[in-house]
């Protein structure tokens, strides 16, 4: 499985104890995860006790499915077998009846506990994320705006950051930032995914990280090497076309220990003369060593 169906399937066992956080998670589950069909029977599918009874609430996905009927024997005490007036109490007291809105009524997001439960639905329903080991992304796919600004309100209310981007006929809220979807995930109670993204997030700045001090290493190394040859060219110029013996003793003896040591560092070089010398010193004798071997070329 994906790493976002395995945060769903964390997400779908765990049930609030509470029945105003039941409630809240189930109207995100209603509003964003099912069909409803208000109009008259079908022949096939006449319920009720009256021609003109008939309700549909149908979960789109398994997820969605099993915790929507987990929260109804939860919340409402029935059986999988949900009846017309059964079908209006829950839709009564979901807020779906009284305002027919593309929003979960506010009243049943009052509390903290009850907003981290409507996430929780929200994501089983039309939550996904991408997989951790190649970038950081999670997203909420909404088909209408209002829905789109009351979850990114949901959501900045536990000081994440998430924005809102037109997809085609769509509204997505989404995150990109590693730290706010590990927050995330903390509000909705995915602790077990939660870790695992933080250890694929560890993993991946130690390796970055390592990734970039070897590439800085391999930068210096590589502007050590043509430094060095630099310098041994000059070194040997002068010693075909001036004589290192005519050079002065200072520049003679680094002209010599650099041609004996042609792999050594600076501050290495420095160890081998009499009197030894820092880093610097070595670095101006090379110079003058190259800037006379480039007054001789011109």
């Amino acid at each position: 499985m994906s790493f976002s169906s395995d945060v769903k399937e964390e997400l779908e066992k765990i049930v609030p104890e509470s029945r105003h956080c039941q409630l809240a998670e189930l109207a995100a589950l209603i509003y964003f995860g099912c069909k409803i069909d208000l109009s008259g029977p079908k022949e096939s599918e006449k319920v009720g006790t009256g021609e003109g009874e008939y309700i549909s609430i149908c979960p789109e996905n398994l997820f969605v499915a099993r915790k929507y009927f987990t929260l109804l024997k939860k919340t409402f005490i029935i059986n999988n077998a949900v009846k017309v007036l059964q079908a209006v109490k829950i839709l009564d007291e979901t807020g779906y009846l009284h305002e027919l809105s593309e929003q979960v009524s506010p009243l049943l997001l009052k509390n903290s506990c009850c907003r981290r439960a409507f996430l929780r639905g929200v994501f089983l329903c039309i939550g996904s994320m991408s997989d951790p080991k190649k970038g950081y992304h999670l997203e909420f796919v909404c088909e209408h705006e209002p829905q789109a600004l009351q979850i990114r309100q949901v959501v900045s209310g536990f000081e994440i950051e998430a924005k809102i981007v037109r997809r085609k006929k769509y509204y997505v809220v989404y995150l990109k930032e590693g730290a706010g979807i590990v927050d995330l995930l903390n509000v909705t109670g995915a602790h077990i995914s939660l870790m695992q993204l933080e250890s694929l997030r560890v993993e991946k700045e130690v390796r970055n990280s390592i990734n970039r001090k070897v590439n800085c290493e391999a930068a210096n190394i590589t502007k050590t090497v043509y430094a060095a040859s630099k310098q041994i060219e000059d070194i040997l110029f002068l010693q075909k076309n001036y004589g290192l013996s005519n050079l002065p003793d200072n520049l003679r003896q680094m002209a010599e220990v650099r041609l004996e040591h042609p792999e050594n560092s600076l501050k290495e070089l420095g160890t081998y003369l009499n009197p030894p010398v820092g880093k610097s010193g070595v670095n101006h004798r090379l110079r003058k060593l190259s800037d006379m071997a480039e007054k001789i070329r011109g």
